[in-house]
Order: structure tokens, then C-alpha cells, then sequence
């Protein structure tokens, strides 16, 4: 068996991901714009979303993603009549972090300090395993191009301040779309990629005969 990485993240038009689901889900910052994502949601991006969850055998969490997380999803008060919880809390939950934490949630286990090895080895354990949010790790996969779907949604609102998606000084890469995009009612969109190597240069004009020169 040979498992997928699944990166999920969901971000405004200007590249904020941080906060999407809730106010007080992460204020580091001093951000004050938590909660974006849930008006500009509908049922296209419901189904979306709950079918990424079905698909998924497994975790891949940042320490900051996970501690949120951990203190919300054991403890969500539907408790165990949720799918959502039911299944988060049910499959292992794999956390990077460059420290030692107590992890507290039933099936959490620390990655060791080669966390791209440890990533690739979880390949042969299970089928699809999703990476949400945890924007630092996420680029530590996408720099290494060690995944295989990037499910970017992108919603119809600017933030101007918070954590973005792509900061400044990330690897160049080129991606590419898998399938055609998926658009909400509301504007939001989702874009299905994969990695497609390095990025290609080249002259926007065909007429000049500018060579297309590779990174």
C-alpha cells in the first residue's frame, strides 16, 4: 500500500490562513479576524470538506494545530454523535514539533527529528493521511514537495493582517491543477493540486523566441 499525503488548507484571497474556524481558535499576533471561514461556507464546501474527512485514515498536525485541537475536538460538546469528532478522535493523530509536548489525545504520537522520513513512512501504514492547517509544517511538505493533493480553498474576503499560506522567502515550486476547480455559492473556491517540480521562466510573448529556462 502506498498512502497519500493530503494537504488541507483553507485561505482568504490575500493568503490568510490563520483562524479560519473560529474567533478565538488562534490569536497569536494579536489577530482579531478568527472565524472567517464560516459565513462564506455553504453546502458545496460542506461536502467538500466532510468527504476529505471520510476519505482520511489518518492525522498529520503542526504543534500549534494540534494543541487547539486537542483542547477542543475530545471535548466538542456533540461528544461522540459527531462524524467529525468521531473521527478525529478515532484515527492516529501524528504531531511534528521541534519539542517535547504531552500528548494528551488518545492515539497522538510524537514524529521523531527526521520528519520527512517519518512522513514517507507513513505511507505504507495508511491510505490517505491529511495534513489541516498547520501552516508552518504544511510548507516544510510543500518544500520538500512531499505530498500529493494540495486542497487549497480560497475564500472571498481580505484580511490585510495574519498568518499567510505563502510568507515571504518559500521554496519556488509549480504545481500542478489535478482536476477542475470546485465553486461555492458563495465565491469560495477550491483548487485541487499536485507537485509539478520547479518553476519554469520564460517571455510571455510568444513572438520573441524566448527560451523557457527551468529554475
Amino acid at each position: 500500500m502506498t498512502g497519500r499525503i493530503v494537504i488541507d488548507i483553507f485561505a482568504t484571497l490575500d493568503g490568510v490562513g490563520q483562524s479560519p474556524g473560529g474567533v478565538e481558535e488562534d490569536l497569536e499576533g494579536g489577530f482579531r479576524s478568527g472565524g472567517w471561514q464560516g459565513p462564506l461556507s455553504d453546502d458545496a464546501v460542506g461536502r467538500e470538506v466532510m468527504a476529505g474527512i471520510e476519505a482520511l485514515d489518518a492525522l498529520l498536525l503542526g504543534r500549534k494545530t494540534y494543541d487547539i485541537w486537542a483542547s477542543y475536538w475530545p471535548r466538542y460538546r456533540q461528544g461522540p454523535a459527531d462524524p467529525i469528532a468521531q473521527k478525529f478522535n478515532r484515527v492516529p493523530k501524528y504531531v511534528a514539533s521541534r519539542g517535547q509536548p504531552r500528548l494528551e489525545w488518545e492515539g497522538s504520537v510524537l514524529l521523531g527529528s527526521d520528519v520527512l522520513g517519518e512522513v514517507a513512512a507513513l505511507r505504507a501504514r495508511h491510505a490517505e493521511i491529511h495534513v489541516v492547517g498547520s501552516l508552518d509544517f504544511a510548507q516544510t511538505l510543500l518544500r520538500a514537495q512531499a505530498f500529493d493533493v494540495l486542497n487549497l480553498w480560497t475564500f472571498p474576503i481580505v484580511l490585510g493582517s495574519g498568518k499567510r499560506v505563502f510568507p515571504p522567502g518559500v521554496e519556488p515550486a509549480r504545481l500542478r491543477l489535478l482536476e477542475p476547480p470546485v465553486v461555492a455559492s458563495t465565491g469560495a473556491v477550491l483548487l485541487r493540486y499536485g507537485p509539478d517540480g520547479r518553476p519554469r521562466y520564460g517571455d510571455i510573448d510568444p513572438d520573441r523566441g524566448t527560451p523557457v529556462r527551468s529554475a
